[in-house]
């Protein structure tokens, strides 16, 4: 088993000067880090009012929920902020392969003076319980339902979580976090991008105690986030060759929303165009490397044509006839 973690936040930071949101709100945070504080990066760059919400998370021990469309840095706003703290945090994708047992634990077979015992061995989420974890349940709207049986323990507020499997009831520390990303808000997928998501007992979504959105951003601000991804890009013909990567971008997200096409381009995608287009010598490669053999052959020259309209020159793409 892990041993515990005996620390507490020791110091204070100042919001205004760690993030750059105009508040003067101070945090709980940890003068050292250790094996479980993310990496930080330090070239992130954050969304004002979903950064304030998980602040909050952790400065008044409030669990949040942030849900929003896919590869908009849901998750990495909460590492992120953590590596700011130095807050020892975790991920656990919510996946259906991810049950109960793997959460609470399960009785092993292990040797003790020679012999062979069965002893019940704690899973993740009792030992994250009881030490000063931030705790991020990824993709939530897709687990499984004994999962959030579980996960609807941890969301009452008395601080106690009974453990059936030995009889025993842990109490929280003072210092838990919990946080959940999803795609969907509880009422499943109806858009047709998030197949597995499941529809949330709106019992246990009630107890959530902040729950923030993080779509797509503004232009100004995506341009923001892949400058400081792409420093090399940061000039008058890169920034020309962003904008209109990201007019791209934007049309298909409209083409997604009016029903023209069936795949759109996260800001996730951007940023992968960006590195692909530098790895290839050529941005007409990356984008079709990146995004466009990602889509049904029926809407390729519906996107090629988006291509078209922001960067003045066809795709092969573009000559495509459809057979029907």
């Amino acid at each position: 088993m892990t041993p515990n973690l005996n620390i507490d936040p020791d110091i204070k930071i100042s919001v205004k000067q760690t993030f750059g949101i105009n508040t003067d709100m101070e945090v709980d945070a940890f003068s050292k880090k250790n094996e479980f504080v993310p990496t930080l990066d330090p070239d992130y760059v954050f969304d004002p009012q979903t950064t304030l919400a998980i602040l909050n998370g952790f400065s008044h021990s409030k669990k949040v929920i942030v849900h929003g469309n896919f590869g908009t840095g849901k998750s990495t706003h909460i590492t992120q902020i953590a590596a700011r703290l130095n807050w020892p945090c975790i991920r656990i994708n919510l996946d259906s392969h991810v049950s109960r047992i793997d959460l609470i634990g399960k009785d092993a077979i292990t040797l003790k003076d020679g012999k062979q015992i069965t002893e019940f061995k704690e899973g993740i989420l009792p030992w994250a319980f009881q030490n000063p974890i931030a705790l991020v349940f990824d993709e939530y709207d897709a687990g499984r339902p004994d999962v959030m049986f579980v996960l609807q323990r941890i969301l009452e507020s008395d601080g106690s979580f009974t453990l059936l499997d030995k009889n025993k009831i842990i109490k929280q520390n003072k210092y838990f976090r919990l946080f959940a990303t999803a795609n969907t808000i509880g009422l499943g997928d109806t858009s047709g991008l998030y197949s597995g998501t499941n529809i949330l007992n709106q019992a246990q979504l009630d107890r959530w105690e902040i729950v923030t959105a993080l779509n797509y951003l503004s232009l100004e601000k995506e341009m923001e986030i892949i400058l400081a991804k792409n420093k090399k890009l940061n000039n008058v013909k890169g920034k020309e060759k962003v904008a209109s990567m990201i007019k791209v971008a934007s049309l298909t997200r409209k083409g997604f929303a009016a029903g023209d096409i069936s795949t759109v381009m996260s800001p996730r995608t951007v940023l992968n165009w960006c590195s692909n287009a530098d790895i290839f010598k050529d941005t007409g490669t990356a984008f079709r490397v990146t995004y466009l053999n990602k889509c049904d052959d029926t809407e390729k020259k519906t996107i090629a044509e988006y291509y078209q309209r922001c960067f003045g020159e066809d795709l092969p793409e573009s000559m495509i006839n459809i057979q029907t």
